[in-house]
């Protein structure tokens, strides 16, 4: 496989008026963030996952729930957005308007690149939400202390802002990333497995309106089939390249796989 295979996408992208890019756990990994179950390590390792993951679970054992995630935001500091996070924050800078990102990850590493108006489909670790539905009295500037903080007056606690097991996603995020897919002219689809849904369904929105899609992944996904060329390599090595002017390209390179 030659740069002819990375030629062809790059011309994709040149002729496309919308772009939509939907990322996953694996853009990610190549900046250190565990996945969820990776960070269960030590102490943590004894606890199911759905145990730390649901609003049950939550109401059950708040603390509990409220340090795991606190555990989970300190693995966190010190990791830095990579080039691929870079290269697609670069890219919507220099192309106002025509590149939407879509995210499953909930690490704030896109933000933290450059990347506006990311739609996170599965929430932000580092962001808060209350638990039940706020009443006058619950403001989050004035929430007390605790494990986890809570209105004063009410008691209604914080929470992660994060899709939990058996929560819908955000309507109007989901509903802002299907209006992206269904108008995009080419989807970027990197460092998913493309097994969960309805996150993986955009894939399939995209190239059902005629859209062509494109895996990057050092893997085999559950989205190749769907897609028009399957780029085996990490985000970070390929990103860079793919969003590049051309005439930064090498000579030499991986490219697709598939048709």
């Amino acid at each position: 496989m030659d740069s002819a295979a990375l030629e062809t996408v790059q011309a994709w992208l040149r002729e496309a008026p919308q772009i939509a890019v939907l990322t996953g756990a694996g853009v990610s990994a190549e900046s250190g963030v565990p996945t969820f179950r990776d960070a269960q390590t030590g102490y943590w390792a004894q606890f199911r996952p759905e145990d730390m993951a649901t609003e049950e679970g939550f109401r059950a054992q708040p603390a509990l729930v409220w340090r795991w995630y606190q555990h989970r935001r300190q693995l966190l500091q010190g990791v830095q957005p990579n080039a691929a996070h870079l290269a697609l924050a670069d890219y919507a800078q220099q192309h106002p308007g025509r590149l939407t990102l879509i995210t499953q990850n909930v690490d704030g590493l896109h933000q933290r690149a450059g990347s506006a108006d990311v739609l996170c489909l599965h929430g932000d670790l580092m962001e808060d939400r209350f638990l039940d539905l706020p009443r006058p009295c619950c403001h989050p500037d004035t929430v007390e202390a605790g494990d986890p903080p809570h209105c004063p007056r009410c008691g209604n606690l914080l929470r992660p802002g994060v899709v939990w097991f058996g929560e819908a996603l955000p309507l109007a995020t989901l509903e802002a990333a299907q209006r992206a897919a269904r108008r995009c002219a080419l989807m970027l689809v990197v460092g998913t497995a493309g097994a969960v849904y309805p996150a993986a369904g955009l894939a399939h929105l995209a190239r059902d309106a005629g859209a062509r899609v494109v895996i990057v992944n050092p893997h085999a996904s559950e989205l190749d089939p769907v897609a028009h060329a399957v780029l085996r390599g990490t985000a970070a090595q390929l990103l860079p390249l793919l969003l590049a002017p051309e005439s930064m390209l090498p000579q030499s390179v991986g490219g697709p796989s598939g048709a």
